[in-house]
């Protein structure tokens, strides 16, 4: 397996994302319909990646989004920087007061318990980087002039807008012509394409978007309803994962796609929604490999999950440079990331590398 990975001293950040960064609004153990108070964090699927990237692996991220200046915004703003993540790339829009010009997102979600499956509201209609253009961003200044070794983006910010998946291509594109890495999360949402098309414009977005991609990522569902592939012998429910069938749905997509250099995909069983059996795959080189198994993974908020799992896995191969490390630091990284509340990680290194060396839950003291 070959990236060609950019030097680091060559480049101001080692990966940048590009996504919508909302504001999540948290009711704890509580029900969105009920609650009288909520926790506020930041989160984003493409931006958690780059935080995960920065606060738990000690890489210099980026995160290239838009903001209505605003107070929200600057709160936004607050909780990146807290993040250790640069704000610098940020785009911040002018708006009218109300948000008929633009606005930021908000994200209710609540974590779920046993029976009761998660649940998300989102709010993020008009927002201001589903507004922006390619032309609110100086993708060559950016890749060229600062230097970015690996770009993440994904399905997420593709579905907000038409021009949001412009300005993907052309982001991509741009990444590429300067040797940049890029990831791409499928990550796909039905409610959030419904209103441009649906899955037939989904799969025509993504398929374009595919072509330029190294890394691909993504669950089962992602690659069937965004790229078409399938996995053989999956109970409808998924009570029971089909090995052999994701296998054959990967190697199909490195098949389809020859620039993938990785294919990644998380594997899941959900028992309930604080029980789950968690894994996960990647291909590279014509050669699958599976990380340990995290069989009734207790989970505290499953949000994110498959964010710090991409994180782990971009971080093993920039560091290790080895697929099968790579997707056990990705497994063991977002299996941690579940643990706790909020999108975003609150894991070190040291624990993701003591999971994946079998350590347990005992107390530390």
């Amino acid at each position: 397996m070959d990236l060609k990975l950019k030097k680091p001293e060559e480049c101001t950040y080692d990966a940048v994302s590009l996504g919508e960064v909302m504001l999540r609004l948290d009711p704890g153990e509580g029900r969105i319909r009920t609650a009288r108070s909520f926790r506020a964090w930041e989160g984003g699927g493409e931006y958690n990646v780059v935080r995960g990237l920065r606060r738990c692996f000690g890489m210099k991220t980026a995160v290239i989004t838009a903001f209505a200046d605003n107070e929200v915004g600057k709160l936004m703003e607050d909780f990146i920087l807290q993040g250790g993540v640069d704000t610098s790339l940020i785009k911040w829009m002018k708006t009218d007061g109300i948000g008929r010009v633009c606005r930021n997102g908000l994200n209710f979600t609540e974590r779920g318990f046993g029976i009761r499956g998660a649940v998300g509201c989102s709010d993020r209609a008009n927002t201001a980087i589903s507004k922006a253009t390619p032309d609110d961003f100086d993708f060559d200044h950016i890749f060229g002039d600062l230097g970015v070794r690996w770009l993440h983006t994904g399905g997420i910010y593709a579905a907000l807008s038409e021009q949001s998946s412009e300005t993907v291509i052309e982001a991509i594109k741009t990444a590429k012509k300067y040797g940049t890495v890029v990831s791409y999360d499928l990550n796909y949402r039905p409610s959030m394409w419904s209103a441009i098309g649906g899955k037939e414009k989904a799969q025509e977005v993504n398929k374009e978007i595919a072509k330029y991609v190294d890394v691909m990522i993504g669950n089962e569902e992602d690659f069937t309803a965004c790229l078409g592939f399938e996995v053989e012998g999956n109970d409808e429910d998924l009570k029971t994962l089909n090995l052999d069938g994701y296998k054959k749905m990967i190697n199909k997509a490195a098949e389809t796609y020859p620039n993938f250099k990785v294919v990644a995909t998380t594997l899941r069983t959900v028992k309930t929604a604080t029980v789950n059996d968690w894994s996960a795959i990647c291909w590279a080189d014509g050669e699958i490999y599976k990380a340990k198994d995290y069989n009734d993974l207790e989970i505290m908020d499953r949000v994110g999950g498959g964010d710090s799992f991409a994180s782990g896995l971009v971080f093993g191969l920039m560091e290790t440079g080895d697929p099968e490390q790579a997707v056990n630091y990705g497994a063991a990284h977002g299996a941690l990331a579940m643990t706790t509340p909020g999108d975003t990680t609150m894991a070190s290194r040291n624990e993701v590398e003591a999971v994946m060396g079998g350590a347990g839950a005992r107390v530390k003291r």
